[in-house]
């Protein structure tokens, strides 16, 4: 039985700890251990109490195989605790993998083993991981990293995919595919899938006429969305509306639209069994290979693999 061992902390996600706790004990072969600084009930930022089976003191750091940490809004104060934050690097050091969820991240960089990797968190922990700790390579787009032995995650249910993955670097993906058909989960997204949707990845609109940009994209993705059709529909020319669109946005015009397009084939892929090359034609990709290079860039899987995904789900559903 290979050990996990979890490590929480007043304060710490309930979703980031239980999440992954089920994908390993459904498979049925790993061990679970459950550590905080000292033994016993452990409350949740929700205020759910939780038991820590073992401190720190009663868990021997090289006795660890999968090392997480659970991330968590206490997380902030976990990292003063020197004797927790001594433990953990004993335990990375010797542990065949580390990992993370969420904010957990902060803990494993606070004591010193992340240093040159790249790391991904819950996008709103992203400024103060590049702030607090300017070695590391931070890109909160994917909803898991691996670097080498050590694999981050995005937050909540990111934790479950990344558990998944772990599963089936182990065991393979056919053991991963039984626990996501089991605990009724689609079956495991890729770590490069972007953990932002529209409308958590785009800024919003500052002035009238972007904004009517922006809502003619979003209403109806397939429709004619250059530039020069944007601009007027907003009553600007098009150099005028290129440049205050990425500067209200972040982004410019043509990309914005993409992803919007992306987003749309993401539900309809994992909804219903429409032809990709019809697809790529109502959502205005034109041809079927622009919607595949454009759906690999942006989610890391191509069309069909990923609607194989939630097609199984759905079989099993």
């Amino acid at each position: 039985m290979q050990r996990v061992a979890f490590v929480i902390y007043e304060g710490f996600q309930a979703l980031d700890l239980t999440g992954p706790h089920e994908v390993f004990q459904t498979t049925g072969r790993y061990e679970c251990r459950v550590v905080a600084a000292e033994a016993g009930l452990v409350r949740t930022n929700s205020g759910l109490a939780v038991e820590a089976t073992h401190g720190i003191a009663d868990l021997r750091p090289d006795l660890v195989d999968t090392l997480m940490i659970i991330g968590g809004v206490g997380v902030d104060g976990a990292r003063a605790d020197a004797a927790l934050l001594a433990w953990i690097g004993a335990a990375a050091r010797s542990a065949r993998r580390v990992a993370s969820v969420c904010s957990g991240v902060l803990l494993l960089a606070a004591a010193g083993l992340l240093d040159g990797r790249r790391v991904t968190t819950h996008w709103s922990r992203e400024t103060q991981l590049r702030r607090e700790f300017p070695g590391l390579d931070v890109d909160c787009d994917p909803i898991f990293v691996r670097d080498g032995r050590f694999w981050t995650s995005a937050g909540v249910t990111a934790g479950m995919d990344l558990a998944l993955a772990l599963v089936e670097d182990d065991h393979g993906r056919e053991v991963a595919h039984a626990v996501a058909r089991e605990l009724v989960l689609f079956l495991r997204r890729p770590g490069s899938q972007s953990q932002f949707s529209v409308p958590l990845w785009s800024a919003q609109p500052a002035s009238d006429p972007v904004r009517t940009a922006v809502t003619s994209i979003q209403a109806d993705p397939g429709a004619r969305h250059a530039v020069a059709d944007l601009a007027e529909r907003c009553g600007l020319s098009a150099r005028h509306l290129q440049r205050r669109f990425t500067a209200e946005l972040g982004v410019p015009p043509a990309a914005y639209v993409e992803r919007v397009r992306v987003e749309a084939a993401r539900r309809a892929l994992a909804e219903g069994d429409e032809p990709v090359e019809a697809l790529a034609r109502r959502l205005g990709f034109g041809t079927g290979e622009t919607l595949r290079r454009a759906f690999h860039r942006r989610v890391g899987v191509a069309p069909s693999d990923y609607r194989d995904r939630f097609r199984g789900a759905r079989e099993f559903s």
